[in-house]
This record gives structure tokens, C-alpha cells and sequence, in this order.
């Protein structure tokens, strides 16, 4: 959410820019408040975001419990390094998955990826550096710009659970597209990270009571 808005006066913003997300809101709550992580959690973050690349939250959670466990309950880059691709992939990980793992972990040992100075870069630059990382696309540098970096503009057109979301709240009869949704965020830039949680948040709601 915007540094300069409050969660409830986020709320509000969103509602008067499009009033398809005044019962969600009536629902869900306030946006969550988010905090920027500490450097020392970044690494730990982004390893987390690999593991939940396309899976159920149950599946990924179950995989990523098995890559603490290999790096003993403790996930940096020393770790990751001394475990290697062949014994993440041992935890249930893809080979792609292990070896993005590994590859941020060398960038992170070589600064090629920064993390200590992600707290003062802008999302752009941010992205344009997670994303060199083998197997680190657009998705998950958005989730750690979003959930580690409590960065407020964060719009990750590209989920499925996103649109999904959107379209549920907009009655579409199709799932709207990526293209589609990049233009109708405009109206929201400053929040974009709120509305993408409701959107998410509607598919939730709907799940639960079917």
C-alpha cells in the first residue's frame, strides 16, 4: 500500500476508483499491513518464492519444509551452496528449481544480486537483477517485491489467481487477460499491491464457500 495512505484510507481509495471491490473489501478487511524484511531474510524469501513457483501452497509448503530441513532448519547462501543442485532436487524441487536456487546463491555470494541495497532501489532495477537469476521470472520477483519489500505498486498481471480474482469481482464470463488487466490497474498505480491481495483474497471467499 502507499507509504502515505493508511491501510483504511487505501481501502477507501480502491473502492472510489472502482466500487466492484466494495463488498470484497466488506469481507476481507483492510489490506494487510507489510514491513520491509531485513537484509537477512531477503535470501531465505526468494528461495521461498522459487519452492511456490506453480504448486498448491499444501505441496509447496511440504516441499520447502524438506529444503529447510537439508540446510539445517537454517536457509542462506552458504547452505544452498553446500547442498547443491542434485540434494534440493532430492526435497521434491524440479532440476530448474534447484538451479535457480543455486544460481541466487552464487549471484548473492558474487554481488551480483544485491540484496543488501534492495531496500533502496526502485521496483524496476530491483526486477531487472532478480530476474538475471536462472529460473527467476517476473512472478517471483513480484511476490518478493511485494511480501518481502512491502513495496505498495505492485501489480503481477500474470498470476492466475490475480485475474482470476478480478474477473470474479468484475462478473466476467472469461478470465481476463494479462494485457487486459496491465490497462485496467491503471487506475489504481500507488495501491496496485492491495488491489492484486483482494483479487486474491475474492478467490478465497469464493472457494470457501463452495
Amino acid at each position: 500500500m502507499s507509504p502515505t495512505l493508511s491501510r483504511a484510507e487505501t481501502a477507501a481509495y480502491i473502492i472510489r476508483r472502482d466500487r466492484k471491490f466494495e463488498p470484497i473489501i466488506r469481507l476481507a478487511g483492510l489490506p494487510p499491513g507489510r514491513r520491509n524484511g531485513p537484509v537477512d531474510e531477503r535470501f531465505g524469501s526468494l528461495i521461498r518464492s522459487i519452492t511456490f513457483q506453480l504448486l498448491t501452497t499444501k505441496a509447496a509448503g511440504t516441499i520447502h519444509g524438506r529444503v529447510h530441513e537439508l540446510c539445517g532448519e537454517t536457509v542462506n547462501v552458504a547452505a544452498i551452496l553446500n547442498v547443491g543442485v542434485d540434494q534440493l532436487r532430492s526435497a521434491g524441487l524440479s532440476r530448474t528449481k534447484a538451479q535457480a536456487m543455486v544460481d541466487l546463491a552464487q549471484r548473492v555470494r558474487d554481488q551480483e544480486v544485491r540484496l543488501a541495497h534492495h531496500g533502496r532501489m526502485s521496483d524496476a532495477d530491483i526486477l531487472r537483477e532478480v530476474t538475471t537469476v536462472r529460473g527467476i521470472g517476473p512472478w517471483t520477483g513480484q511476490m518478493y517485491l511485494m511480501n518481502t519489500l512491502a513495496r505498495a505498486d505492485v501489480w503481477p498481471v500474470g498470476d492466475f489467481g490475480v485475474r482470476s480474482g478480478w474477473s470474479l469481482l468484475h462478473q466476467n464470463d472469461e478470465i481476463i487477460s494479462e494485457q487486459e488487466l496491465r490497462g485496467a490497474g491503471g487506475k489504481f498505480v500507488g495501491v496496485r499491491s492491495a488491489v492484486a491481495w483482494y483479487c486474491w483474497e475474492a478467490v478465497h471467499f469464493q472457494r470457501a464457500a463452495n
